[in-house]
């Protein structure tokens, strides 16, 4: 047999090197997939349970411990179900292989959770670790719902139930089959998911995916408590980052379809939340699928109001770019809109009147929106809801943006108008929204057909108004003083003669101020009165010779 060549040598030490990495990364493999498994809460339960084939053996101790236990509760439980005696015992039948010492030990705190109002002591949480780790699913059932009842209550520190170690024993319940261990489990996470450093807790022990998955169940209650610890955990910057990673926009935006009107706010509230911030805009609106956006525009029109109001909030959070803005006005949002306005709801016609400010400022949209119909909805809005402050500052604005377009003409003789108007003779309109309401009537006397209408519309008590209006009016008017003089020479110069009148009669009101006399003394207005003053004088001439001539 000859010699194999150097070349042949070579493919040979080559082919048992590669052998060799293959079966070491093979190894590896078999490895890491062994320590995944084992670490499983499933395989847990599981041992735990094939470890108890045996009939657990009551122990002296574990005996005299029940009989003393059970003479408590018969007779010092109303007196002292938190005394020292008591919680020896149930450290003692917690921590037993015994599944009916254990059930005892979850029966008394499961009863505690219903009946006392006061708090837990610390000492009392170190038990829930050994019941809720049991492989007996009725303690696991009834320790996991008094812990739920605890932290509802406002009984147990959501902070400190974390720094005791309890996080990861609830979260191991989540991957339960039971229907009730996942619902209590998923309700301890939403309780605890309201503190931020909780949030962060969560995120790090991974519990986002076992929730994700909890969200798409079957049973209503799991899947509402789900989503809810989703929302709580949207509080969080960092952990939408997370959820983002994990897929959960996707799952989020196919529940806002649910039967169930609880996981459609929830859902949509989450992905309001994720919404604000700008940088997850781009996973939420992909430019192939518009799902998102049509689906919480007809979520607009739900009979539930939490719905939509909440889906109002996340279309203003989406609301950011001008193409966005563009497409909610072609998908038909606004009737929507209008029809949300005439709400009994506070929280419904806010969120609306909210959207619509944001749709209102981007220039293509204010010839749709400046139509008679939401200047219909908007004038009733005022009319109905003058003290609103968020209703008045938010509707003037929208006015005023729409006052831009060329539709002014048909602004002016809405009863948009006289709802702005009116507002300003309140006197318990806060002083800010005041500003956009003056700021937006300004925008609409610009236009002579505008102020005719405003004439039209101004009344003695408007024009006079009561004592308390007027001071705070003209504390309002004093950071605009050169503003208004402008604005008084253009009714001064005015053609029409009750413009000069309303002018007139105003800097007259107007010069009782210190302030306002002395900048009319400074200005041009003694030379403007003296104008009209000679004007008038040579009408007056000019008709009483006409007069005269007629007596002729």
């Amino acid at each position: 047999m000859g010699q194999l060549c150097g070349r042949c040598m070579q493919l040979l030490r080559d082919f048992i090197g590669f052998v060799q990495r293959m079966s070491s990364d093979l190894v590896q493999g078999i490895k890491e997939c062994l320590i995944l498994i084992s670490k499983c809460s499933c395989l847990k339960q599981n041992s735990s349970k094939n470890g108890q084939l045996y009939k657990p053996i009551l122990q002296p101790h574990e005996r005299v411990t029940a009989q003393e236990f059970l003479q408590h509760i018969e007779t010092d439980f109303e007196m002292s179900p938190l005394g020292k005696d008591p919680l020896e015992a149930l450290r003692t039948l917690s921590f037993s292989e015994n599944p009916a010492l254990q059930q005892s030990a979850a029966l008394y705190y499961l009863h505690m959770s219903q009946h006392m109002s006061i708090p837990l002591p610390v000492e009392h949480l170190e038990p829930f670790y050994a019941l809720l780790r049991s492989a007996d699913l009725e303690v696991q059932q009834m320790s996991s719902l008094s812990l739920v009842n605890f932290l509802l209550e406002g009984n147990i520190d959501k902070e400190l139930v974390v720094q005791m170690g309890l996080l990861e024993p609830i979260l191991d319940l989540l991957e339960s089959e039971d229907p009730t261990v996942q619902c209590n489990s998923c309700a301890c996470i939403m309780t605890l998911a309201v503190s931020e450093s909780n949030q962060e807790a969560i995120g790090a022990a991974r519990g986002v995916t076992p929730l994700l998955s909890l969200a798409n169940s079957y049973d209503p209650r799991v899947q509402q408590n789900a989503v809810g610890a989703i929302l709580n955990l949207t509080q969080s910057e960092k952990i939408q980052q997370v959820l983002c990673k994990e897929g959960a926009l996707p799952v989020l935006a196919l529940l806002l379809e649910s039967p169930d009107s609880e996981v459609q706010y929830y859902s949509c509230a989450a992905l309001s939340n994720v919404a604000a911030n700008v940088q997850h805009h781009k996973a939420l609106l992909r430019p192939s699928d518009r799902f998102l956006l049509r689906t919480l525009i007809s979520l607009l029109s739900s009979s539930v109001d939490k719905v939509s109001s909440q889906a109002c909030v996340c279309l203003r959070n989406l609301a950011t770019s001008v193409d966005i803005q563009a497409e909610m006005v072609a998908e038909n949002v606004l009737p929507k809109l209008c029809s949300l306005l005439a709400s009994g709801n506070e929280d419904v016609r806010r969120a609306s009147i909210a959207l619509l400010w944001i749709l209102s400022q981007h220039p293509p949209n204010q010839d749709t929106l400046a139509c008679s119909e939401l200047l219909q909805s908007l004038g009733t809005l005022l009319a109905a809801h003058k003290t609103d402050p968020v209703i008045v500052g938010h509707t003037a604005c929208i006015i005023k943006n729409l006052s831009l377009s060329k539709n002014r003409q048909r602004i002016t003789e809405s009863c948009c108008v006289e709802g702005l108007l009116q507002t300003m003779l309140l006197t318990d309109t806060q002083e800010d929204y005041l500003r956009y309401v003056t700021s937006c009537l300004a925008e609409l006397a610009k236009q002579e057909g505008a102020m005719l209408h405003m004439v039209k519309w101004m009344d003695e008590p408007l024009t006079n108004g009561s004592p308390i209006y007027a001071e705070r009016m003209m504390l309002l008017w004093k950071h605009h003083i050169g503003e208004i003089q402008a604005y008084l020479k253009n009714f001064l110069t005015h053609q029409e003669v009750r413009f000069q009148q309303l002018g007139i009669s105003t800097l007259c009101k107007l010069r009782a101020d210190a302030d306002f006399s002395l900048a009319f003394r400074k200005g041009q207005m003694a030379k403007l009165l003296e104008q009209v003053r000679q004007q008038t004088e040579e009408t007056q001439e000019l008709l009483r010779a006409a007069m005269c001539h007629e007596d002729s």
